[in-house]
């Protein structure tokens, strides 16, 4: 399934698309990577849905990644009287640790955590920050706040505290279930929820270890503080613009989109684009002007893949949605400032051989005017160092472990092939240039450039550049 765009698509699947036929169709649309997101639907919804994935991949002889998004902790107020409670402005409330169905002088929020985090003049956020409080006084079981901005809150809504580091790890009881068994699957990557700080994916690797690539989700402030080092620990990085955005001023979430794919960049590391980008196609069959644009500034930042949510999981038109997408990053890539704005916002080379040599690669192929870059890889290192540039030449990857294929999917510019290593320089030419030509990249006479590190299937090693004529 060879697509003609570069930066890729994720596609969350739910009640919507669930079904095999929808499934492909959502493949068929576009769909590289489809998320199963663990805060919906039972272990059985997700295996079948697993299995339908797995069996397209047989239909179409080609990987398809699968990407575990675990549900994180979830700091939610308890139960109010009548389900619903009236806020105004201006009004004291509160908020208590112990507590069944509350109204304004009881709130529950079982939370200890909060309580120990509070601090005088904070902000306290109610649904998504519809409702803003000040903390007043904590302590003792207790936090009196001054409502700010009013509404109704109800039953379980959430809870934000911004700018506070919580007591609390990001994988909770249901999570180590849920990974366990995304893992017994054969889940390709997975989203690592509510990360504030590098050590909390020390946490995650230790029970995921290689099974599987894991992708930190940028939400809070806190991860921003300590972003470097959160990149260095992951596997990718998705910016998850809906809470992030709770947590920090919208007005920052734009900026901080393009740090944080700068610095994936970097380290040629896959970054996912995610939230509310074509949200009002959940209901509507078209998106509107706005989120086109947001698509597209995406797509010119040189992020690797851009997500779709609700759009694809439970709205009216998952197909569309896909369409839409696809369509807009085409459009983008094509259009006369997308490779000068790609470059323009290019991070620095890495001072190490490997980046060098792929990036000699990359840079040969635009020279020799090349039809395509052939890398061969084990672990898809290769792959990532050669897509960190953004050649304007597809980029065929070749690796014996069908698991790393399918990781691959995620990679900008990147189609991902099983192939076996070869034994010798030649034998490597010859199925690079195979390869190319029985996927339809290129014909008799045509340049490609071969990247690959020697010995053949060691892993890391990026240190061999060679030009092959098809």
């Amino acid at each position: 399934m060879r697509r003609s765009r570069l930066a890729k698509i994720v596609a969350t699947v739910g009640p919507a698309t669930a079904a095999p036929e929808r499934l492909r169709a959502l493949y068929l649309s576009g769909a590289d990577t489809f998320r199963l997101n663990f805060s919906h639907g039972s272990p059985d919804d997700h295996a079948r849905v697993y299995d339908s994935i797995r069996n397209l991949e047989r239909d179409f002889g080609t990987p398809i990644g699968v990407l575990q998004d675990l549900q994180g902790p979830k700091i939610r107020i308890g139960a109010v009287e009548g389900g619903k409670l009236d806020l105004r402005a201006g009004e004291k409330v509160r908020f208590v640790l112990d507590g069944a169905t509350g109204g304004t002088q009881s709130i529950p929020l079982p939370h200890p955590e909060i309580f120990a985090a509070a601090r005088p003049g904070q902000t306290l956020l109610v649904d998504d920050g519809r409702v803003r409080l000040r903390v007043e006084s904590p302590g003792d079981g207790q936090i009196i706040a001054t409502v700010l901005v009013g509404g109704a809150i109800r039953d379980r809504k959430g809870v934000n505290l911004p700018g506070s580091l919580l007591a609390i790890s990001p994988l909770t009881k249901k999570d180590r279930g849920d990974l366990a068994f995304g893992l017994a699957l054969g889940v390709d990557w997975v989203a690592l929820s509510f990360v504030q700080k590098p050590s909390d994916l020390l946490e995650a690797r230790g029970l995921i270890g290689e099974r599987a690539g894991l992708i930190a989700k940028i939400e809070t402030p806190m991860a921003l503080d300590r972003i470097d080092d959160i990149i260095l620990l992951s596997d990718g990085i998705m910016v998850a613009r809906g809470d992030l955005g709770v947590e920090i001023p919208p007005e920052e979430v734009p900026g901080r989109q393009k740090e944080l794919i700068r610095a994936c960049r970097l380290t040629g590391k896959p970054v996912i684009v995610a939230t509310q980008m074509l949200e009002s196609m959940v209901a509507a069959p078209t998106a509107t002007r706005a989120e086109a644009s947001d698509v597209a500034t995406a797509i010119y930042d040189g992020a690797d893949a851009v997500m779709l949510s609700a759009e694809s999981a439970s709205g009216a038109y998952p197909i569309e949605a896909v369409v839409m997408m696809d369509k807009v990053i085409r459009s983008t890539e094509r259009h006369h400032l997308y490779r000068s704005l790609v470059q323009a916002s290019q991070a620095d080379e890495e001072m190490s051989p490997p980046h060098a040599v792929a990036a000699a690669g990359a840079d040969l192929a635009v020279t020799l005017n090349a039809k395509a870059i052939i890398g061969f890889t084990a672990s898809g290192t290769t792959a990532a160092r050669i897509a960190r540039k953004r050649p304007p030449v597809p980029v065929l990857a070749l690796t014996p472990d069908e698991k790393v294929a399918r990781r691959m999917c995620l990679l900008w510019g990147v189609h991902s092939i099983v192939s076996d290593d070869p034994a010798t320089d030649e034998e490597m030419a010859q199925i690079a240039a195979a390869v190319a030509c029985n996927e339809g990249y290129l014909e008799a006479g045509d340049l490609m450039i071969v990247v690959s590190g020697v010995p053949f299937g060691q892993i890391g090693a990026t240190n061999n550049v060679r030009i092959v004529t098809c």
